[in-house]
This record gives C-alpha cells, structure tokens and sequence, in this order.
C-alpha cells in the first residue's frame, strides 16, 4: 500500500466549509488560553495521532507530536507478515513512516519525539515516561495537549492518558501552568461525568486527506483498514482514577489474549502515582 502522488498539494484537501479549530473546540469549553498556544500530541503508537487527530493535526501549525512507544512489540508474532526480525528493524521502519504521514500534515522531523517504551510496555515504566514528558512540556511549553482517553482499549493508550494527567498535575503542583487536556479518538466511551463530545464529519476531501496520511503507515495496513475515516471526536479530558477499571466487564486488550491484564495495568499504575507522590483519587 503506497501513498497517492507525493507532488499533490494537500492544501487542496483542507475542505471548504469554513469550519475553524475554535469553531470545533468552542463546545468543549476549554480554558480561553487552550486555543492561542501550540498544540501537543501525545499519542501511544505511531499513526494513533493519524487515526484519532488527522484533522486537528493538518490544522495545528508549530505542533508537536510525542510517540510514547516506538510501535515495536516484543513478541515477533505480534507484528505484521514481513516485518523484519529484530525488533528495532521495525521500529525504524514505523518512524520512517510517521516523519513521511506527519510531513503531509506540515509536521516537520525535528517536531517528532519518541520516548522509546517498548509497544505493549508502556505501562512498566510509568512514572520514568511521565518525567520525561513533564520534561518536554516545560521546554515545549504547549497550551494544549492532546492525547488518549482512558478507555481500556489497549494498555498503551491507557498509558499515554496516565501519563498526560501526571505529567499535568505533577507542572500545577510546581506552581507551572498546564496545558489544558484534550482527548482524540475514532469513538468515546460516555465520560465519567458525561461530557460533551465535539465530532468532526469529514468531507470527501477530509477524508482523502485522512486515507492519504494512513497509507504511509505501510506495515499497517492491514490493522488500519477497519477504522473509519469518515469522522473524529475530540472531548476536554474528564478526571479519572487510575487505579480503578475504566469500564465495566473485560477489558479490549483482555479479550484479545495480551499479556497485560487490567488488574496489572492499574497495579502499575497505583505505583507510579505512589513513585510521583501523586494521590489516588482523581485530581487537577
């Protein structure tokens, strides 16, 4: 699977209907600074900024875009056919192909992070990956920083959300302003408080725009094909609790069989609060 024509402006695909970031966001009443600042992504795997935040994304000017695994997994059998054997292989090759669909949306190289986790591993080094990004978002010094909600879906993407409100309380608690949370994904889960939802229904050109960004992520393929591209969500962070399930029942990455289990995760994470001296109970 091979990107359309390179020498295709994207700014053609931008759509037409006039609707702006503000005009998206407004009815997430977010704080008034959230919108006059760059934008953060923190997404848990290369492409999930693609998948969650495709249109905030080509509209965010100046953003940068933190990946908190390198997309690699351990576990051989858990990568696509043809990937290569060393695991560190493939993670190259899933860089090369976030600079080349981030490039489309005007994001350059040296706005690109990895903070290196290990896919499906995040959650074993969360306080260490919550210094680091506390660290980028002091020289960063973004107004918004968009991220996963805590869902359940994956353990990484339930560690990248751990990490952006860690990261968020442990700057309020250094007397340091915060960039205000904001949440991507293809489809929430109702909020614990329930919420507003801003969602974006793509034009035909957006959604062009959307295909064209994903098929750079090649080795994919075949996990990208059936998410939808029609639309995308965005919602101000709710507080959570981290040491309690995000929903009832099994969790998505439980029933896939995953080495990781939500008993694990918030195990985890109720350490990592503890490693941070951060309390328990929802906060921020």
């Amino acid at each position: 699977m091979r990107p359309p024509d390179e020498s295709t402006s994207l700014d053609r695909y931008l759509g037409g209907d006039g609707r702006t970031v503000g005009d998206i966001l407004a009815p997430l009443l977010l704080p008034p600074q959230a919108l006059r600042g760059s934008f953060l992504f923190v997404a848990a795997h290369p492409d999930d900024e693609v998948l969650g935040a495709s249109w905030l994304l080509r509209r965010s000017p100046g953003c940068h875009v933190v990946h908190v695994t390198d997309g690699a997994p351990r576990d051989p059998t858990l990568r696509p056919p043809g990937a290569p054997p060393a695991r560190e292989a493939y993670a190259r090759i899933r860089e090369e192909e976030s600079f080349e669909a981030l490039r489309l949306a005007g994001v350059p190289r040296d706005n690109l992070f990895s903070l290196g986790a290990v896919d499906q591993e995040a959650a074993l080094d969360l306080a260490t990956l919550t210094g680091c990004l506390v660290a980028l978002l002091k020289a960063l010094r973004p107004a918004l920083l968009v991220t996963h909600p805590y869902e359940g879906r994956h353990p990484d993407n339930d560690s990248a959300a751990f990490m952006a409100h860690a990261a968020v309380a442990l700057l309020a608690r250094a007397g340091r302003t915060p960039p205000a949370l904001l949440e991507m994904a293809p489809g929430f889960l109702p909020a614990p408080d329930g919420r507003p939802v801003s969602t974006v229904a793509f034009t035909e050109a957006e959604c062009i725009a959307k295909r064209r960004m994903l098929a750079c992520h090649a080795s994919q393929a075949r996990a990208l094909e059936s998410f939808p591209v029609g639309s995308e969500h965005y919602r101000a962070a709710p507080r959570y609790d981290f040491t309690r399930p995000p929903r009832e029942g099994a969790l998505q990455y439980e029933a896939s069989g995953w080495r990781m289990t939500g008993a694990r995760w918030r195990e985890l994470a109720r350490a990592a609060l503890e490693t941070l001296k951060l309390p328990e109970a929802p906060w921020h």
